[in-house]
């Protein structure tokens, strides 16, 4: 029997993050349990500075995590917090692929933050190396 695995993705910005890439992706944020936070912090597993109000909802500060609403056995992709500010290149990154509209998906995603970084071709195959708002390299494929 194989594992189970989720994507993380390290980010300063988490909630916007996943907020970010469940529009490009067409998933949804997992919903926050604010009723769970607010009995873990009461029971002093917790304290309120790990939380923060993001778009009127209680969350945990840590993270938000996305996924597939209509597959939700598909892995997840979760944004965690660090520190530290994106300073290399990616080793694994996502390829969105997204069919013959490539450039016009790509002008999308760069009216919401996202950049071109160069355009591919191999053969028959073109792509479109982009970044996030947060510098994480991603392919429109």
């Amino acid at each position: 029997m194989g594992y189970e695995f989720q994507v993380t993705v390290d980010s300063a910005r988490p909630h916007d993050q996943a907020k970010w890439w469940a529009q490009t992706l067409g998933w949804a944020v997992e919903p926050s349990d604010e009723d769970f936070i607010r009995g873990v912090v009461a029971a002093g597993h917790a304290r309120e500075e790990d939380t923060e109000v993001y778009d009127g909802v209680l969350v945990w500060k840590v993270g938000a995590a996305i996924g597939d609403p209509e597959h939700p056995d598909r892995p997840r992709v979760l944004f965690q917090l660090v520190p530290e500010a994106k300073s290399v290149k990616n080793r694994l990154h996502l390829d969105v692929r997204v069919g013959e509209d490539k450039q016009a998906v790509a002008d999308g995603l760069v009216a919401r933050g996202a950049t071109v970084l160069h355009h591919g071709q191999q053969g028959p195959f073109s792509w479109i190396t982009m970044a996030d708002p947060e510098g994480n390299e991603f392919c429109v494929s």
